[in-house]
């Protein structure tokens, strides 16, 4: 990856993690759920596989 697409990356993360903290807490606190909600979606183990104990 070149210089200029790591630093439009990081320019858009940056632009993300002001957003966010520019809303109000219950806004932030919906933002942080459903996020929490997504990852625990995407780390489901694929049938046949146990979970690790976490």
């Amino acid at each position: 990856m070149d210089s200029r697409a790591e630093q439009s990356e990081e320019a858009q993360g940056l632009r993300l993690v002001r957003a966010f903290l520019s809303l109000p807490p219950e806004k932030r606190a919906e933002v942080i759920a459903f996020v929490e909600n997504l990852v625990r979606a995407n780390a489901r183990p694929e049938e046949g596989q146990e979970a690790s104990p976490t």
